[in-house]
């Protein structure tokens, strides 16, 4: 195979998408190549002065049903399918066939349509059923017949040609017909995915189709001897680009997408200006405030020694006060929706500071969420429960003050995005405090205190969020020491009397949400 090329003198061209078509069946017709054709595309050709013998010529047998049979024939797909054996070449030549050396289809449109207002009736019409059998009978003949579908990939076949001087070789076949049996597998699991949406009322499907797509090689993955990609799954092909945008600095590293995730998904659920600082998909500051600058120095504040070396997530344009002010402290990338191009230049000073953008569609994924254990790929819907008003209980010895209510939502859904076991403490719509991942929860109570003492936060008058129930009444004591006056948190403990004594005791406001929001 190495060796072996093949001369392209027949080609079969049906195409839906007709961008580059004219250019490239110009190029081949001025090589001598015998052009044969299809419907719309046929006469689309003709129609532009490209001389093509149509399907119905070939076969002796008219396009039936409305369109939807006119290249299912024997003599099609005898001509894609037949190998240049003596045998297959003297049966082809008792029925008078000639036989294709290239097949040129791209399909109709469903991929591309999925989501958009059309009738049933209207998206099962799109469903492409001869050029997906072309496709896949050229891919399977591929030593002998070379195969394309999409516009994107016109220009370096025709650079191949000519390089090769108007001959494929077969190592390249194979790659192009790779492409298209990789292309009619994600076609039809989007048609499955449809039909599947359709029928399942149920939030978790019962069958996945996830096909994914490389967009680029990592340096490597959480350590140095562990390889690493970032690949990308998408709705629609003409996504294929992923919509992060990496504006400046190195390339991104595992942990950097990592991290990245856990900021975006964070500073999403808020509105007002806010900036979240990540470290190990932790936030160890996070602010809220009248502008970015004010929400990034704050947050930055509350834990600046873990700060240093983190990801820093806006929710806001950056401006050239907040560019500057990030500039004052290392960090591994900044994310943002965007950036004004004074504050594009402030940045890109330090070179190695990756700059990422992202559009406002990425506020609203709700895909599910996959995670790999073993043989086993578990599935969730995202947790995109916040607050719910309806739900929550005041059980303390007082109702919250308006000022600890606030800061209460806001601790709240910091929380949801810290590893439990999970505590948060919070002033003024600043964290001053996180404890993260302990394995008891009185430990996360310690861990936010001592970060707070040491930082010189004052913590009287802060609020606690708890991701999940107190199972002792250890947590409240040892927060309402350092002057914390409110808590939030699900409840459901066989302790809860315990532990709403405890805030009566201590004059605590506090608020059962009944939801709760572990982070694994």
């Amino acid at each position: 195979m190495k060796n072996k090329t093949i001369n392209i003198k027949r080609a079969l061209i049906s195409c839906w998408d007709k961008s580059g078509l004219l250019d490239i069946v110009r190029k081949l017709r001025a090589a001598g190549v015998e052009i044969i054709s299809s419907g719309g595309t046929a006469d689309y050709l003709l129609e532009n002065k490209i001389p093509v013998t149509r399907v119905e010529e070939i076969t002796h047998f008219q396009e039936i049903l409305d369109g939807r049979v006119k290249t299912l024939h024997p003599i099609i797909h005898g001509a894609i399918l037949a190998k240049r054996t003596p045998d297959h070449l003297q049966q082809l030549k008792d029925l008078h066939v000639e036989p294709f050396d290239l097949v040129l289809v791209n399909l109709y449109p469903f991929i591309q349509t999925v989501g958009e207002t059309h009738t049933h009736s209207e998206m099962i019409e799109l469903i492409d059923i001869g050029g997906s059998a072309m496709l896949r009978a050229a891919a399977k003949n591929y030593e002998q017949v070379v195969v394309l579908y999409h516009p994107d990939q016109y220009r370096s076949f025709l650079d191949l040609w000519k390089k090769n001087k108007h001959l494929i070789p077969v190592s390249e076949s194979m790659k192009y017909a790779k492409e298209v049996f990789f292309h009619t597998a994600y076609y039809d699991s989007q048609i499955f995915q449809y039909l599947e949406n359709l029928q399942n009322c149920n939030h978790i499907p019962d069958r996945l189709a996830q096909f994914y797509w490389k967009s680029q090689n990592l340096r490597y993955g959480e350590n140095p001897h562990q390889s690493a990609a970032c690949y990308v799954t998408l709705s629609s092909e003409r996504s294929l680009n992923s919509d992060l945008q990496q504006l400046g600095g190195k390339e991104m590293s595992y942990n950097n997408y990592v991290d990245v995730e856990s900021a975006m998904s964070l500073v999403k659920e808020f509105n007002a200006p806010t900036v979240a600082i990540i470290k190990h998909t932790n936030p160890c500051g996070i602010a809220m405030a009248a502008n970015l600058s004010q929400a990034f120095e704050r947050a930055r504040a509350g834990d600046p020694i873990s700060a240093f070396g983190g990801i820093v997530a806006c929710n806001q344009i950056v401006n050239p006060e907040t560019a500057q002010m990030i500039t004052q402290t290392f960090f591994e990338c900044i994310i943002a929706p965007d950036y004004d191009q004074e504050s594009l230049d402030i940045l890109r000073q330090k070179r190695n500071l990756r700059l990422l953008k992202y559009p406002p569609s990425e506020f609203s994924n709700h895909s599910l969420e996959l995670k790999r254990v073993g043989i086993w790929l578990l599935v969730q819907e995202p947790d995109l429960v916040t607050y719910d008003p309806e739900k929550i209980q005041s059980v303390g010895s007082r109702k919250p003050t308006d000022d600890e209510e606030k800061d209460l939502y806001f601790a709240w859904i910091v929380a949801k995005h810290v590893k439990s076991n999970a505590i948060v403490f919070s002033k003024n719509l600043q964290v001053i405090g996180v404890g993260a991942g302990q394995m008891s929860r009185i430990d996360s109570v310690r861990i936010a205190r001592q970060k707070a003492e040491t930082f010189g936060h004052n913590m009287k008058g802060a609020v606690m969020a708890s991701d999940a129930f107190f199972p002792f009444r250890d947590g409240i004591d040892e927060a309402a020491q350092v002057g914390i006056s409110a808590v939030i948190q699900p409840g459901g403990s066989r302790r809860d009397e315990e532990v709403i004594q405890a805030i009566q005791e201590h004059q605590m406001a506090m608020l059962i949400t009944q939801i709760r929001h572990f982070k694994h």
